[in-house]
């Protein structure tokens, strides 16, 4: 639809014009932008990183290792971007601590597959599942399914603390659906999380326990069964993110 009180069309969508005594119209470039608007209401963005891009990633200055580890994760990433939809595994994942900007690189691709003309949603985790279950109609045994179905059927889901709930059989029969789904239909999924992976690396044991045992950090198997994790990892481009001073601190400097 075009914007409403367009200067260069008026509202029509269409611009009109004389090329050698022929009447021609031309598409009016309000039509994308008021597209792209819409498009980005529909995203559901939280207003922390509603601004979120590439452009405005904040680097470490004064730590060179992390830096340049940053560096290259955020070129991994604006390459998924700019290859999209030719990848050649349709999804991504952020794996790493909290604090180091999974969300707001994983919404800056987001955004700028958005200003091109493709639709994506937003859903924190656990609010998906809550709203999920929320509509789950115990007298009728039916849902209302709409949040659902757009975790299922939207061209680009992103679902950011991905594990961050407790494990429950429903939990991870929920997950498994929608993971498998987007895997069978080669639909994007881009995730964040900060669970842990034997494939990410690093070591799994978490800290000392009080009775000088080991304790161990949550994997993501743990959080969303084995289905679900081998079907994530198969559909996603990987990217671990480095263990750096905590990101929001330093946004807000």
């Amino acid at each position: 639809m075009p914007i409403d009180n367009c200067p260069k069309c008026g509202g029509t969508g269409w611009i009109s014009s004389d090329q050698d005594g022929l009447a021609i119209a031309e598409r009016c470039s309000c039509v994308e932008e008021a597209r792209a608007e819409n498009l980005t209401e529909f995203a559901q963005i939280p207003p922390n990183f509603v601004e979120a891009s590439f452009e405005n990633f904040r680097l470490p200055i004064d730590n060179p290792t992390a830096q340049r580890g940053l560096a290259d994760v955020m070129l991994a990433v604006s390459a998924y971007a700019r290859l999209y939809p030719k990848n050649p595994k349709p999804g991504l994942l952020l794996a790493g601590p909290p604090g180091t900007g999974k969300t707001h690189l994983a919404v800056a691709v987001l955004r700028l597959l958005i200003s091109r003309g493709h639709e994506g949603m937003f859903f924190d985790y656990q609010n998906l599942l809550e709203k999920i279950r929320s509509s789950y109609n115990e007298t009728l045994g039916a849902s209302n399914r709409e949040a659902y179905q757009s975790a299922l059927e939207t061209e680009i889901l992103l679902l950011d603390d991905l594990g961050a709930h407790r494990v429950t059989d429903w939990v991870e029969d929920m997950v498994t659906a929608i993971v498998t789904h987007r895997y069978n239909q080669r639909k994007p999924l881009i995730a964040t999380t900060n669970l842990a992976d034997p494939e990410f690396g690093g070591s799994m044991v978490e800290k000392s326990g009080m009775s000088g045992g080991r304790a161990y950090k949550t994997t993501i198997e743990e959080r969303i069964g084995e289905r679900a994790r081998s079907r994530l990892f198969e559909m996603c481009k990987v990217i671990r993110m480095p263990n750096i001073e905590d990101y929001r601190i330093r946004r807000s400097k």
